[in-house]
Formats: structure tokens, C-alpha cells, sequence
């Protein structure tokens, strides 16, 4: 394992001046772009074979829903056998589920097909994101660059979702409607492969020694609890618009401008992101994650009420800008909260968060959309940060950084130790930190 780095500055460039970063970000970057065109090219797939934005919907959200159960027991694998023993076969399942969804899709299969196939799809997905940022945390440690790396991985994140919508739909709509998630099943197998193929950046196996209690989920801290509430809220964003974004332009009679729209949407969190990297914080995480959820759930309200399509992507960048703070800090207080042996576990619980609020929401807007109108689904998005953000606050003490030294012992005897939470000076230079 690489030590840590010493340097005191943050900021992105002695982030990506650290030690090996190269060998496992560009192969990382290629392998998590076909994640933003999945749920999107299956919606456009199935509902031009079923006409129904519902039924594509729900589909997406089967898919969805087996990611986000099974990304969690993929990261606790990848904790204990490697990153490698888990991602290769994982990438073979994916791309011969992707590969059956479509020819079933094409060929009017029934329904409860379509949905037997998208669920091991799903559940295969590479879970890319995660495995970068426990590489990242292996060879940063406790550095000050730690808020640097889950800020530029949360900037790489995003531009995902501006690349991979706008490439799928042009795919989709310009080509075939298959031709989208041919291309993301093509990237996956490829892009999967070769960050495979990078084992020197790998984490640390934590297998566990002869007498050791068995190690216990990262679930079992409290503040991942939270913060997975806080992620479903942030996935409902992502779905919610996906889904409503396109039955508006298809029902304006401007499909085209759909990845158009949700690119701008997702620009705006890849710009706030960069802006994060870059500042020098004197609020604490917990703090800022508050902040950012309330202007958030904020800046949802008026999505249903907009019928104008510069205003709709004027609205949308607003809602893009405060996501990436939320996701951001979400991100950075991992390290606070979660012993190194459960962070890539900890961090596709996270990941996970996302796409079941991303296909809860892709249901509940297609419903809206198909029987009260295209614009009904934006009330989705609204919706789930606000019962989100209502959560975070009753539930805000958990998120208070905890002494690593006693919740790696309770992690590895298997109780959840109630921990004095830090002061908010401390919490402050552990946000520096």
C-alpha cells in the first residue's frame, strides 16, 4: 500500500501530482461512462417498443433497484477478495444482461421478461465510482487532499452525466433505439477490463485472522444510515428529471433537445463540483451538507411549474449547481465516519443510495407523466429532498466525525460504540483535513 501523501496544500494539482493517481484514473474514467447511459437507454429502448413512459419506467427501475441491493455486498467483497476478483466477472454478467434486455425489448417480449433480465443487469454493474474513491483513500489516508479527491471524483461523476445521457439519446434517437445501450454494454467490457487490469493501485485485501470476530457492515454506523437517506433524496433528482425531462420535449415534439436539457442539468453539478475542489473550507462537513440540502430541496420547487424550455434549463442548472455540494461533503465524511477495511462498502451503500432514489423516482415520474401530464413528474425530485433534508435534520448529530481509533474497534467487535462527537472547531479541521 502506498503511503500517505504528506502535502499540506489542497487543490486539484497536487491532487493529481499524487504518486500513481494516473495509472488508475483514466482507466477509471472510461469504465464509469457507460453508468449515466444505462437507466436512460432503457427508457428510451422500452418505451419506443411500448409507447409507455411508465412501463419503461418501471423496467429502468427494476434495474436500478438490484444495483443498489447488490452494490453494497460487491463492495464488502471487493473489501475482502480485491477489487479484480470481483469487477471481471461482474463486467461479463453485465454486458450478457445488457445484451439479453435488448433483444427482448426489440423483439415485444412481455413485461415480466423485460424484468427478469433487468434485475441481474442491474446487480452486475460495475461499481467503478466506488472502487476509485477506496483507491483514493488507500493512497491519500488522512491527507487534506481527501475533500480534494471526493470533490474531483464527484467533477468526474458529472461529467458522466452530461456525456452519457446526451451520447445515449443521440445514439437513440439519431441511430436506433437499441444503439445506446449496445454502446454502454461496448464501454463497460472494454473500460471494466482495463481498470481491472490495474492491480498495484488496489486497496489493501482485509481478510480477516484466525480467532477475529466476523467484521461487521458499514451499515451498522449511524451516520452511513443517514447519509444512504440523504442519497436516495440526490438519486430522486437524477430520476425524477431524467424521466420527466423526456416525456416533456417528446411531448413538445422536440425529442432532440432531451440530452441537451439534462446535459445542462448535469453541467451545472459538474461546475459546482469544480468550485468545491478548489475552496478552502472553514465550515464543517456536517454543516455544509445541511446548507446545501436545504438550497437543494429549494431549488426543486418550481421544476413543475415551468413550461418554457430555456426557463425549464435555466431551472435545471440552478438545481445542478447545489447537488454537487450535497454529493460532495456525503462523500468526504466517509472517511470521518467509516474504518478503512468498510470503506468500499460504505461507499457503493452510497452509490447504491442513488439508484434505487434514481429508480424509485424513474417509476413514481413515468406514472405521474403517462396520467396527469409531463410536467406531474417534477414533483418527484421535490418530493424526495424534502424528506430527505427533513431526515438529515432530526438525524444531524450521527454526522458528527467520530474518533476513527474507537469505530474501527467497534466495527471489528461488532458493536456500534457511542462515541463523543468532536467539537465544531474540531469538526472544522477535520474537514481541512
Amino acid at each position: 500500500m502506498a503511503s500517505a501523501v504528506k502535502d499540506s496544500r489542497s487543490g486539484y494539482g497536487p491532487l493529481l501530482r499524487t504518486p500513481g493517481a494516473w495509472t488508475f484514473l483514466l482507466p477509471g474514467f472510461l469504465a464509469r461512462q457507460p453508468f449515466a447511459m444505462l437507466t436512460i437507454g432503457i427508457v428510451l429502448l422500452v418505451e419506443s417498443t411500448t409507447g409507455s413512459y411508465g412501463t419503461a419506467g418501471a423496467v429502468s427501475a427494476a434495474t436500478g433497484v438490484s444495483m443498489a441491493l447488490f452494490a453494497p455486498q460487491s463492495g464488502k467483497l471487493a473489501d475482502r477478495f480485491g477489487q479484480r476478483a470481483v469487477l471481471i466477472p461482474g463486467v461479463l454478467v453485465h454486458v450478457t444482461g445488457v445484451a439479453a434486455l435488448t433483444t427482448l425489448a426489440l423483439a415485444h417480449a412481455p413485461l415480466w421478461a423485460l424484468f427478469a433480465v433487468a434485475v441481474p443487469t442491474g446487480a452486475s454493474t460495475p461499481q467503478v465510482g466506488p472502487m476509485v474513491r477506496a483507491r483514493w483513500a488507500a493512497r491519500l489516508g488522512g491527507s487534506p487532499l481527501m475533500p480534494t479527491a471526493a470533490a474531483f471524483e464527484s467533477v468526474t461523476d458529472e461529467f458522466t452525466f452530461v456525456v452519457g445521457p446526451v451520447l445515449a439519446t443521440a445514439l437513440c434517437t439519431g441511430i436506433h433505439p437499441a444503439a445506446g445501450l449496445v454502446a454502454e454494454a461496448a464501454l463497460t467490457l472494454a473500460g471494466g477490463l482495463l481498470f481491472a487490469s490495474q492491480r498495484r493501485s488496489q486497496p489493501p485485501v482485509h481478510r480477516p485472522q484466525d480467532g477475529d470476530r466476523p467484521r461487521v457492515s458499514a451499515l451498522s454506523v449511524p451516520g452511513v444510515r443517514v447519509l444512504i437517506v440523504a442519497f436516495l433524496g440526490i438519486g430522486a433528482v437524477f430520476g425524477g428529471m431524467q424521466v420527466s425531462l423526456t416525456a416533456f420535449t417528446q411531448h413538445i415534439g422536440q425529442p432532440g433537445i432531451n440530452g441537451v436539457l439534462y446535459g445542462v442539468f448535469a453541467g451545472g453539478n459538474m461546475l459546482a463540483g469544480i468550485a468545491c475542489g478548489v475552496i478552502a473550507w472553514k465550515v464543517g462537513p456536517r454543516r455544509r451538507l445541511l446548507v446545501a440540502y436545504g438550497l437543494l430541496a429549494l431549488a426543486t420547487t418550481p421544476l413543475w411549474a415551468v413550461t418554457a424550455v430555456p426557463l425549464l434549463g435555466a431551472v435545471g442548472l440552478v438545481v445542478g449547481l447545489c447537488i454537487a455540494p450535497a454529493l460532495i461533503t456525503g462523500y468526504t465524511l466517509v472517511e470521518s465516519l467509516v474504518p478503512a477495511g468498510a470503506r468500499t462498502e460504505a461507499f457503493t451503500w452510497l452509490t447504491g443510495a442513488v439508484a434505487l432514489g434514481q429508480a424509485a423516482a424513474a417509476t413514481c415520474a413515468g406514472q405521474l407523466a403517462d396520467g396527469f401530464g409531463p410536467s406531474t413528474g417534477f414533483l418527484v425530485p421535490l418530493a424526495g429532498t424534502a424528506l430527505a433534508l427533513t431526515v438529515l435534520l432530526a438525524l444531524r448529530v450521527h454526522l458528527l466525525p467520530r474518533s476513527s481509533t474507537v469505530a474501527a474497534g467497534a466495527l471489528a467487535h461488532g458493536v456500534d460504540a457511542e462515541v463523543p462527537a468532536v467539537s465544531e472547531d474540531r469538526e472544522r479541521e477535520l474537514a481541512r483535513a
